[in-house]
């Protein structure tokens, strides 16, 4: 995406293309860096790359991305305009097993970085991995999705990630209304007049 109109962003990104800090290195196709527009108010953090993501170097376009995306569509963002999109690790696990302490350790200030130099208002977070890596290991994503808390002067909120919503189909109702909170937040804190058809 855009990332050369964030220059500390793109000299980011270089410097983890080339990562060798744990062993998920090995594994890899690509480093799946993150995407969307560099400055963005609201950022959305998943687990890792799976293997779609893995294979085309970008985060969130395997079955569970195509959904998210649906999603941001639906509440007016999306990754070319307004939101950016990252990982807790920026390489895929074997077998898409969640990420190892070590490797989240070693990974997290990539993360911490991204985040620093988009300067987000929002962060929305995908899934208990992400939960558990940003806030706390013992979170639980069933007590804690959509409710805001606030993370280093920024607004934070933990929601399903788009794969749980695949695997149960009850559970969308309950993130369809957290992510009309989410909608409701960009509004009071970015922009009064952001268009959604549905919220």
């Amino acid at each position: 995406m855009e990332n050369d109109l964030n220059p500390d962003l793109e000299a980011l990104r270089i410097t983890a293309m080339d990562c060798r800090k744990c062993d998920l290195c090995r594994h890899r196709t690509h480093v799946v860096f993150g995407e969307g527009y560099p400055f963005a108010d609201i950022m959305f953090i998943g687990e890792g790359p799976g293997y779609h993501e893995d294979m085309k170097g970008r985060p969130f376009v395997g079955k569970a991305g195509q959904l998210l995306d649906k999603i941001l569509t639906v509440c007016g963002f999306s990754r070319n305009d307004n939101a950016y999109i990252a990982n807790i690790v920026k390489c895929r696990p074997p077998d898409n097993r969640d990420p190892l302490p070590v490797e989240r350790e070693a990974c997290l200030p990539y993360l911490y970085k991204q985040i620093e130099y988009i300067n987000p208002k929002i962060i929305i977070l995908l899934g208990s991995v992400a939960l558990k890596g940003i806030v706390d290991p013992d979170a639980k994503i069933t007590s804690l999705r959509g409710s805001w808390t606030e993370w280093k002067g920024r607004h934070l909120m933990p929601v399903y990630h788009p794969a749980a919503l695949l695997r149960k189909q009850s559970l969308k109702r309950e993130a369809w209304e957290d992510f009309k909170k989410v909608v409701q937040k960009y509004r009071e804190l970015v922009n009064p007049d952001h268009y959604s058809a549905h919220v």
